[in-house]
């Protein structure tokens, strides 16, 4: 058996040496692990290269619309008919076209497509004298060539070469489709005909997407039921709440806390960022503003305000909504009435906040604010010439004896603060050694007296104690003399 492998660089006819590994089609491709087990099992017979890029685009747009070039023409009929053994090709169309124009046959089969695939996975070792960067070359430049062969550009549509890049499609504007639609349905598919590119589809592809509407009319019928059920279910649950929030909040609102008892025991800052824990504990985290809503942001009034209000609105109606979910939760009543009233209370709050600039809020409530009108008040200004003479008032001599007085007065205050300090040192000492010179007498005559007592002497105590006491007032008046001195001196 002979195989026809088309390549970027030319054609290539093997011939299959052991036709009983064929048969097992699951192990094939393990005789094609490597170049020495795949030329055991496949040989080159003929290869014909192709000269240039041209010639191989012009071969493999024949090979696309199922017609035979001249080249692949002249190579089956040299090697195929004189080897009279069947050819294995990769494509059944061209194995019917071979059929009919060259009376060869052909066979296209699994083990035909997994013997192609072992085949260009060991490529290379299988055709001699091809390098592997003229192959990759050659691939690149046939599949560039080919882009621009198959589109073909219209000034009118653009889409056009998409169409005829990817597939054909028949004209369903001019077809009639009365029969499988309605009159409504028709004329929007013969509208969107035009435009659309549109494909061949095959029965079990029809098949397919009727199964896949059938599932989507099912999953919407079951979606519009259970929607039904959840507005039964939470107006009778939760009647004030539904009013504030809606059904599909409110009902989100009881899920994240658990039941609506423990969704009545948060506080209203907390419901109003309920859902949204990540981001806030990734705020505080990276201490940035914490989120302002959570799944209350879904809320029909959060929703119909402008961004900027979008805060202040949430934090009022996460207050409005706890009091009617503990009036839900607690209540005996099951009227919805505190709901509506609250929520006609926010819509008028939304109101006065998108008219901001008209109304204002006062301590008793709303009053509407004052404009006042603009007056144009325009002040008479007078020149003043005092700024326009640069002369100094005072002339440079009188600064300068001006300047040396100051200095002289604070010469003059220093010397005064130093001679007080030295005169109020002088003193302390002189205090300092009366007294100790008053302590040296007394010691002194307590010694004498001791002596006196021993000795039995009662006349020279007398004698010694006149001594003593002049020269006390010898050395003071020494002192005082000093002083006068240096007060003389400074």
């Amino acid at each position: 058996m002979l195989v026809l492998f088309e390549t970027s660089v030319g054609y290539a006819i093997f011939k299959v040496l052991n036709e009983k590994k064929l048969q097992e089609v699951d192990s094939l491709w393990k005789e094609f692990e490597t170049p020495e087990k795949a030329n055991k099992i496949v040989k080159l017979k003929h290869f014909e290269k192709f000269q240039d890029t041209a010639e191989a685009l012009a071969a493999f747009t024949a090979l696309m619309e199922g017609k035979i070039n001249k080249q692949l023409k002249k190579v089956l009929k040299k090697i195929v008919k004189e080897a009279h053994e069947p050819l294995a090709v990769a494509d059944a169309k061209l194995g019917g076209v071979i059929k009919e124009k060259l009376n060869l046959s052909c066979i296209h089969s699994p083990v035909v497509n997994e013997l192609m695939r072992g085949i260009r996975s060991q490529m290379d070792g299988l055709i001699p004298g091809v390098e592997p960067r003229e192959m990759a070359a050659m691939c690149l430049g046939l599949a560039h060539s080919l882009s621009r062969y198959r589109l073909k550009f219209s000034a009118d549509k653009v889409d056009t070469m998409i169409v005829q890049a990817i597939c054909d499609r028949k004209n369903y504007a001019s077809a009639t489709l009365s029969e499988l639609l309605p009159e409504e349905v028709e004329a929007e598919v013969k509208a969107a005909a035009e435009i659309s590119m549109g494909t061949e589809v095959s029965e079990e592809d029809i098949c397919n997407i009727l199964h896949l509407c059938t599932q989507v009319i099912e999953i919407s019928e079951y979606r519009t039921q259970l929607y039904e059920y959840l507005q039964n279910r939470m107006m009778a649950i939760a009647p004030n709440v539904t009013v504030m929030v809606g059904e599909l909040v409110g009902a989100r609102l009881i899920a994240h806390a658990g039941s609506l008892l423990n969704l009545a025991k948060h506080a209203a800052s907390t419901v109003q960022i309920l859902g949204a824990e990540k981001a806030l504990f990734r705020a505080l985290k990276s201490r940035r503003d914490t989120p302002k809503y959570g799944l209350i942001y879904h809320a029909s009034l959060v929703g119909q305000t402008s961004p900027k209000h979008k805060g202040k609105i949430s934090r009022m109606l996460a207050a409005k909504t706890v009091l009617a979910i503990r009036y839900d939760a607690f209540g005996e009543d099951s009227s919805s009435a505190m709901g509506v009233e609250n929520r006609a209370k926010l819509e008028a709050r939304l109101r006065s906040l998108e008219d901001r600039g008209i109304r204002k809020i006062s301590g008793t409530g709303k009053a509407l604010a004052k404009a006042e009108k603009y007056e144009h008040k325009s002040e008479v200004k007078t020149y003043d010439p005092s700024g326009d003479s640069t002369l100094p008032t005072c002339s440079k001599k009188r600064k300068l004896e001006q300047v040396e007085k100051e200095d002289e007065m604070i010469e003059k205050k220093a010397k005064k603060s130093k001679i007080k300090i030295k005169v109020e040192k002088e003193e302390a000492e002189e205090e300092e050694e009366e007294k100790a010179l008053v302590v040296e007498e007394d010691t002194s005559v307590k010694k004498k007296k001791k002596k006196d007592k021993k000795k039995h002497i009662k006349e020279e105590p007398v004698s010694e104690e006149e001594p003593s006491t002049s020269t006390v007032p010898a050395s003071l008046e020494k002192k005082k003399k000093k002083k006068k001195k240096k007060d003389t001196e400074d």
